[in-house]
């Protein structure tokens, strides 16, 4: 994978210093999981509620977002530890504490700044409330992105 960015940087004539080729590249992997994440957290979302409908609860929208949250979560975990922000030769790298300050991160993009920034582009500004989510990744992603590999993933 990274061959073939550093190929496709060539093929436009990019340059970058080896940091930012490095950050840039682990920034499209975060994408990918990013995509991969947002497909497997909607499939269980429908899903659950599916599963849950025979018992005709009032909040099982509510028990869908939490499973599909917890689940799609721990996937990207999985993939960010062993393709996005893997660890280096030699170092040591705690799981279970990577894995908390994972949710931790998605915690507050994914439940927090993503309900804020709804209220603000729906009820202050005015924005439809299906263009809203999308807004929102253009700011949760990155802020995901920087809690991700400055924080949970840092050794």
């Amino acid at each position: 994978m990274d061959g073939l960015i550093k190929r496709i940087l060539e093929i436009f004539h990019i340059r970058l210093g080896e940091d930012k080729e490095t950050a840039l590249i682990q920034f499209i992997k975060f994408g990918i999981v990013g995509v991969s994440n947002t497909v497997l957290s909607y499939a269980l979302n429908v899903a659950a509620l599916i599963l849950l409908a025979p018992l005709k609860l009032s909040w099982d929208y509510f028990a869908a977002n939490i499973i599909a949250f917890v689940l799609s979560v721990a996937w990207s975990f999985y993939w960010n530890n062993r393709f996005v922000f893997t660890a280096k030769e030699g170092e040591k790298r705690k799981p279970w504490t990577a894995l908390l300050k994972t949710y931790v991160a998605y915690s507050f993009t994914g439940l927090i700044l993503a309900n804020v920034l709804s209220w603000l582009w729906v009820d202050v500004i005015g924005i439809s409330k299906f263009i809203a989510p999308l807004l929102n990744l253009i700011i949760s992603v990155p802020v995901n992105f920087l809690l991700n590999k400055f924080w949970a993933f840092k050794s």
